[in-house]
């Protein structure tokens, strides 16, 4: 069975997303560090740390991943956001490796009009830059993403040339989310389109490069640009593209994630969970299109797993 899980919120203390996780049955779990929406973090308190570690070896939930703050702009050609998006970073980083977690995933970021070149450049300096001046024992995963406005990592050509500008390349990985994949054009709705879509990956990154899976739908189609997660076979991905990367052998050691939408009782991924083991071959109740309407309806009346 792969390893399938869901971001947690660490609202009460970064150790407190084991106590989520392991409250729906997580194998793996993704978290922000700190407060998403702020630059800057206190100090993590040594008591804090000890229980992350703690919580971390009585769940047995691993990997854990961390996601930087969507305030970080790494490609940005403003001196003072490209600085401060850097400093955020390796505080980022820092807190990663103090608790022992090893993929950092990072949107690429926007050039804002700068032009591609220029916005790659500014990835790979960021990039360089932490890792001389801290030694990281995190690896930066950047996430595809859907294309929106001037966002760079909308393809593999770009991602492979953000990878190749960096000193040490090895140092770097990749997450590759289901949405925005599909968002920025890639087809993973056939077989044929599944097939090449990882092997022009294979060609241009190397698969031994993807680290973490965000899985999403997508409420927006395919080569749409748009970055809006939908439920498990409720959007224009659809419960096959899921079906083949569960059952991929290539991807059976890479941590699953979901990013879909959720109320404070996670009933939502409960339910993900449900559909996504269920689509696993052998699978005691496989997944079909009938089940997952059937558990969305019940939980549309009031049902909650």
């Amino acid at each position: 069975m792969p390893k399938f899980g869901a971001h947690m919120s660490i609202a009460g203390g970064v150790s407190r997303a084991f106590d989520r996780g392991e409250a729906i049955g997580c194998d793996t779990i993704q978290l922000f560090t700190k407060n998403n929406r702020q630059w800057k973090a206190p100090p993590l308190k040594p008591d804090e740390v000890e229980r992350f570690h703690r919580r971390h070896r009585e769940t047995g939930i691993d990997p854990v991943v961390a996601h930087a703050s969507y305030l970080l702009n790494i490609a940005s050609p403003k001196a003072h956001v490209w600085q401060r998006s850097f400093d955020a970073l390796l505080v980022e980083l820092e807190r990663c490796d103090r608790l022992g977690i090893p993929y950092l995933v990072l949107h690429p970021g926007s050039h804002t009009g700068e032009g591609v070149e220029a916005g790659i450049r500014r990835v790979a300096e960021a990039i360089d830059r932490a890792h001389a001046e801290l030694d990281p024992q995190s690896m930066i995963c950047l996430e595809v993403t859907a294309g929106q406005g001037d966002s760079l990592g909308a393809s593999f050509e770009e991602l492979a040339r953000m990878v190749e500008a960096v000193a040490e390349p090895e140092r770097v990985g990749i997450c590759f989310d289901t949405c925005h994949a599909l968002a920025a054009g890639y087809d993973l709705t056939t077989d044929e389109g599944y097939e090449r879509t990882f092997a022009d990956f294979e060609r241009l990154l190397g698969l031994e490069r993807l680290k973490v899976f965000h899985f999403n739908d997508s409420k927006g189609g395919l080569g749409s640009r748009v970055d809006r997660h939908a439920h498990i076979g409720l959007g224009a991905c659809g419960l096959e593209c899921f079906r083949r990367i569960v059952n991929d052998p290539r991807f059976a050691h890479i941590p699953m994630i979901l990013e879909t939408p959720k109320g404070a009782d996670m009933a939502e991924d409960v339910i993900n969970l449900r559909v996504l083991r269920g689509l696993v071959a052998g699978a005691e109740e496989p997944t079909t299109p009938h089940q997952v309407e059937a558990l969305w309806a019940a939980f549309e009346n009031g049902s909650r797993p």
